[in-house]
């Protein structure tokens, strides 16, 4: 429960519902109760009706709707005045001379009196399409968020992890492996992190990677170095989260090289307590 994502767990929902495993009522009561807590307002609304053909939605719904829209509009008009800005053809001109982040930025401060607020309105607005299920337009604004802001702003590392989510819900796997590239890399460099969170960090990065490296052409390859081989990735599973032994084994076992694998493995589940069917199938 403590590595749960509602937004996956929708998702897997949406997945469950084509393989008739499952009820098909229950599955759309539990899809119902899980975006309760979201502002996929139209989705549950949409929901709702499935499950009661002839009734209205409850008022609250209309009302969240209405309050959803209003800040959808609010943010839209923010983030457009930063959209304009770079349309402009001096703006796009220094974009093209500098890929830097830094340099750019420095541009548009001297020259436009662009500051970190009128950046953050980008943000703010890619979170809010992420939170309304825009995976698309919030992968974009995040990303140019991401680009600009400098590495010490405070929404830094959030536009990070939304990035990734954002490719991991569209599905993309290849922008999702290059954005948990990018992530790994940051965190094994970021300073001012306590050991705890370091800690932290790259147990999420192994939970959300696990969508990409089971879809992506060479991810059971990638699990295998990364969770096998590479000790600061081996410790955070060990220490945090010894389920994710299951999934390693999963990908030592299908994978064509499984025989060297197998037996460094092996040596790893000896050491641990944890077991489940899967693990102590090898």
């Amino acid at each position: 429960k403590q590595w749960y994502q509602r937004r996956v767990a929708i998702t897997a929902g949406e997945f469950l519902s084509t393989r008739n495993i499952f009820k098909h009522e229950s599955l759309m009561w539990s899809k119902y109760n899980l975006l309760q807590g979201t502002n996929m307002v139209d989705f549950t609304i949409d929901v709702y009706h499935q499950l009661h053909p002839n009734s209205e939605p409850p008022e609250a719904l209309g009302t969240k709707r209405s309050e959803v829209v209003y800040q959808l509009t609010v943010l839209q008009e923010n983030c457009n005045q930063v959209i304009e800005l770079f349309k402009k053809p001096d703006v796009i001109e220094q974009m093209e001379k500098n890929r830097d982040g830094p340099q750019l930025w420095e541009y548009l401060n001297l020259r436009y009196d662009f500051d970190r607020e009128r950046l953050d309105d980008v943000f703010h607005y890619g979170k809010f399409m992420y939170d309304v299920g825009n995976y698309a337009i919030a992968s974009t604004n995040l990303d140019f968020y991401r680009n600009l802001a400098p590495a010490d702003s405070k929404y830094y590392g959030s536009a990070q992890w939304g990035k990734l989510a954002s490719e991991i819900l569209q599905q993309n796997w290849e922008e999702g492996m290059e954005e948990l590239e990018r992530l790994k890399d940051n965190i094994s460099s970021a300073v001012h992190l306590s050991y705890s969170e370091v800690l932290a960090q790259r147990a999420w990065l192994i939970h959300w990677g696990l969508f990409v490296y089971f879809n992506h052409h060479q991810g059971r390859d990638q699990i295998i170095d990364m969770f096998l081989y590479q000790k600061p990735y081996l410790n955070a599973i060990q220490t945090m989260c010894p389920h994710i032994l299951r999934y390693i084994t999963t990908a030592v076992v299908i994978s064509k090289r499984r025989r060297t694998d197998i037996k460094e493995l092996i040596k790893i589940l000896q050491q641990e307590s944890y077991k489940d069917p899967i693990t102590e199938f090898v």
